[in-house]
């Protein structure tokens, strides 16, 4: 970082001598010889700076940049506004980390509960925490979160993303909570086999909106059944289509999760991303992580505080629901200054924009012999189609700069943001439609 500044081989001395010792080597006194390297580390020789760019830029080279990018599946590129990356590249503003002396550390704070608010507004629930790792995480914690000694099934819909189910597996192995998948049919959760399933044990039911297929589920009837057998609704929610589809608090959600790398975040290879996760008053005392509390100074000032945290570092190990120890305080950030750039308006505006720009490039696609959706439901910007020798035509996208689809069990499945114009999506077609010979 630009401030940093090494301390001087005389200040060094001055902080060994305060510490009585003459030597770094006697700060490490009790450590046995043995352990200890013994002369030089065998690393290459230094380079100069210019060697170095060299090597990195040769490194990064080997990255493959695709001009469009048809592809979601959990991670989607949308278009990042510059001020977002300006603001959050400030070096006051990064840190992964969240402070654990609340009292010096408010600007932070601050920036956390900004974010709660926020994720408050696009989800419609009462109270959020200062986020949590991926969504996936979000997933699982959420359905720690419902379960008690009498309600110990998780019920979880076999149309939510493969790597969120997982991790709700793994957390329950460690729990010993069962986990019961409720199946598909027509690229939606089957209620009638959630009716079915729900039982007097069952905790909770996690189903996301829209799904990994992207069909928009009947989270009305969902909730409904979920409710009428006692149990808590978890819904998994994409917050770039928030802009127009109903909130998970409108649907009747007790609880909301989800990735939030659409809100400014980059696709990065992979990450960081960042966990939301949002519920209703009645289940704010089982929200897991950290909660940032407002309240007034001895001056009578707006300040901020560290409150509810439920977890095991605070309480007694058997009754904390979560050993969630941090959250993603940067790409929290970046989560709010992206919220705040776009507003209600832009955030629409991008929905729209996936919405229209995924139905224009389904239409186009089921114009070639041999391409129809495979799910006849309402989809929002993700679809699965047919696709006749999948592996070699996405090869030629893939050739021409494209990443096309992701290969699922049925087909093909698409994204499109509102990153790709109708120039990208008419190239990606003609490519297509080349390919069969068309």
């Amino acid at each position: 970082m630009s401030s940093y500044l090494c301390s001087t081989p005389e200040e060094r001395q001055e902080m060994l001598s305060e510490l009585g010792m003459k030597s770094m080597d006697d700060l490490y006194a009790d450590v046995p010889r043995e352990v200890m390297i013994q002369g030089p580390l065998d690393l290459p020789n230094p380079k100069s700076e210019l060697e170095i760019r060299r090597t990195m830029e040769s490194l990064a080279d080997q990255n493959v940049r695709f001009r469009t990018i048809l592809r979601g599946a959990g991670a989607e590129r949308h278009y990042i506004p510059a001020a977002v990356t300006r603001i959050t590249s400030n070096e006051i503003l990064v840190t992964a980390y969240t402070p654990y002396q609340a009292e010096v550390s408010q600007g932070i704070l601050q920036s956390i509960f900004e974010y709660q608010t926020m994720i408050c507004e696009l989800t419609g629930m009462d109270v959020s925490n200062a986020s949590v790792y991926d969504g996936g995480t979000a997933a699982a914690e959420a359905a720690a979160m419902c379960r008690d000694r009498k309600r110990t099934k998780v019920l979880v819909s076999e149309t939510a993303h493969p790597d969120a189910v997982a991790v709700i597996k793994t957390y329950c192995y460690g729990s010993n909570t069962e986990v019961v998948m409720v199946p598909a049919k027509d690229g939606v959760t089957d209620l009638d086999a959630l009716k079915s399933l729900l039982a007097d044990d069952s905790a909770c039911f996690y189903v996301q909106q829209p799904n990994f297929y992207g069909m928009l589920e009947d989270g009305d009837a969902l909730g409904e059944a979920v409710h009428a057998a006692g149990a808590k609704y978890i819904m998994g929610v994409n917050p770039a289509t928030l802009g127009l589809l109903k909130t998970p608090r409108e649907y009747g959600a007790d609880v909301a999760v989800g990735e939030a790398q659409p809100l400014g975040m980059p696709l990065s290879w992979g990450g960081p991303y960042l966990g939301f996760m949002a519920c209703t008053s009645a289940m704010m005392r089982k929200l897991p992580g950290r909660i940032v509390g407002e309240t007034t100074d001895d001056k009578g000032e707006r300040a901020f505080v560290l409150t509810m945290q439920a977890r095991e570092q605070h309480i007694r190990r058997e009754k904390a629901s979560s050993n969630i120890c941090s959250n993603q305080a940067l790409c929290a950030l970046t989560a709010s200054v992206y919220l705040a750039e776009m507003g209600p308006a832009g955030l629409a505006e991008v929905s729209q924009q996936c919405y229209d720009k995924a139905h224009y490039l389904a239409s186009e696609l089921c114009r070639i012999d041999g391409v129809e959706l495979v799910h006849k439901g309402e989809f929002f910007h993700e679809f699965v189609t047919t696709l006749p020798d999948a592996g070699r035509v996405l090869n030629v996208l893939e050739v021409n700069g494209i990443l096309g689809g992701l290969p699922v069990k049925d087909g093909v499945l698409w994204c499109v943001t509102e990153f790709c114009t109708k120039a990208d999506l008419d190239e990606a077609v003609a490519i297509i439609k080349e390919a069969y010979g068309e």
